[in-house]
């Protein structure tokens, strides 16, 4: 199977899962898992910025439709894929021998993929807890809020990578 095609069924495999399930699924009330954002984290690292933005965006826009969030996904996932080409640069130091472009268990180290995860889902977190808060009043609930998203919602991605994706080491 190709490439393309294992992203597109990956995309629409996750995405049905957040419509359906994963948006009726809350912790203590308040925590959610964003099963979404695993599409979003596989995506090849060396696609076209503007491929990503739009990608990121559209995926934001259509988790919104069934939410009636209007609009806080899509800015959240849209920033959330401005970020990533900064983070894998500073996460990949200088080493410019790194032609490995898929961000995959075996193909980077365990290190690597938490903090590539739990960064970007905590920047996605903020701007998608704040947008739908738009307050500071409760300022600590929310702080909570998006700490428990970004815990939950690192710990399910991580562990659909593991479990899900066959571990081929890189050499």
């Amino acid at each position: 199977m190709s490439n393309t095609i294992a992203n597109i069924l990956r995309f629409l495999l996750v995405l049905l899962a957040q419509i359906f399930v994963f948006n009726y699924i809350h912790l203590f009330s308040c925590v959610s898992a964003y099963i979404y954002l695993l599409a979003l984290l596989m995506l090849p690292l060396n696609l076209p910025r503007w491929a990503q933005y739009l990608i990121g965006f559209v995926t934001g826009f259509i988790v919104d439709m069934f939410t009636m969030t209007y609009g806080v996904n899509a800015s959240a996932c849209t920033l959330m894929m401005l970020l990533r080409p900064y983070l894998v640069s500073a996460l990949n130091g200088r080493k410019n021998d790194d032609t490995v472009d898929k961000p995959y268990p075996g193909s980077k180290d365990f290190q690597w993929l938490l903090l590539y995860t739990l960064i970007l889902v905590l920047a996605h977190q903020t701007v998608a807890v704040m947008w739908e808060a738009f307050t500071f009043r409760h300022f600590w609930k929310t702080l909570l809020v998006i700490l428990g998203n970004t815990v939950l919602t690192s710990f399910v991605i991580l562990c659909c990578q593991y479990i899900f994706i066959p571990v081929k080491k890189h050499n």
